[in-house]
């Protein structure tokens, strides 16, 4: 078990189908000491799921937006468990009029919330990790981006371009962090049908498609995203920082 001893938190649970969730199996099937993180109205989903593993916690952190929240949910983290081995950042949202509408009709308000809750909040949350003294030595710290951070996908709108700013940050970031021994990457994951997808304006075409054109010609699941996470959480990843790891079944190296 490549994480037998770690302790690791996942943000970003809501309920079976989340990306996260599948992180947070993965870790746990490794050894990992599982610490999730979710919304108010998603808690008691969340502690359903982890009656499936033992030992296993779950922490509100209610509203990235605000640094007290961040803070708090912390704060809480690291007095039960003290520090930690690596953190899952699995959090964004944009308004779903900015990803129905062209995204040049994309609202001011509508832009910044994006960027706030979907990049922003890396940076504070691994700024405050940090500043909180709560990260062990040689800490991993992933963030979940998407292929539409580089190139257009219909529908993806204004989140493409936060999870753009999402992966510029991981490389600055690397920097930063570096200094202390920490590691930070991204996993820009396949299509998968979560909550959050059903958003996306035809997202079923966009599955029909990855199938057909992937290299593997299959679409990823949270398996092995999860999978991934684990592999980057773990000491067998060390000399991996400010990479974004494309976990697609190949879809990205295709051309035309």
């Amino acid at each position: 078990m490549i994480l037998k001893g770690k302790k690791v938190v996942i943000m970003g649970v809501r309920n079976k189908w989340s990306i996260a969730w599948g992180a947070a199996q993965s870790a746990y099937e490794q050894g990992a000491e599982v610490i999730c993180t979710c919304s108010a109205d998603s808690v008691e989903k969340v502690k359903d799921l982890l009656k499936e593993m033992p030992g296993a916690s779950v922490y509100v952190c209610n509203n990235v937006s605000l640094d007290e929240d961040i803070s708090n949910c912390l704060d809480e983290i690291k007095k039960d468990h003290g520090k930690i081995d690596g953190i899952l950042h699995a959090i964004a949202h944009a308004n779903t009029e900015d990803l129905r509408n062209d995204f040049i009709l994309t609202s001011r308000d509508g832009y910044a919330h994006a960027q706030d809750v979907s990049s922003y909040s890396l940076v504070a949350i691994v700024r405050m990790a940090r500043e909180k003294e709560m990260l062990n030595e040689g800490a991993s710290i992933i963030a979940y981006t998407y292929f539409g951070s580089e190139k257009v996908v219909e529908g993806y709108n204004v989140m493409g371009v936060a999870k753009a700013a999402l992966e510029a940050s991981i490389r600055y970031l690397s920097k930063d962090l570096g200094k202390d021994g920490y590691r930070i990457n991204g996993i820009s994951a396949g299509p998968i049908k979560t909550l959050s997808a059903k958003g996306i304006k035809d997202f079923g075409s966009i599955l029909d498609i990855v199938e057909e054109r992937a290299p593997l010609h299959r679409n990823v699941t949270i398996k092995q995203v999860g999978d991934s996470t684990a592999f980057l959480f773990s000491d067998m990843s060390s000399a991996i920082t400010g990479e974004i790891i494309h976990v697609d079944n190949g879809f990205s190296v295709v051309g035309v």
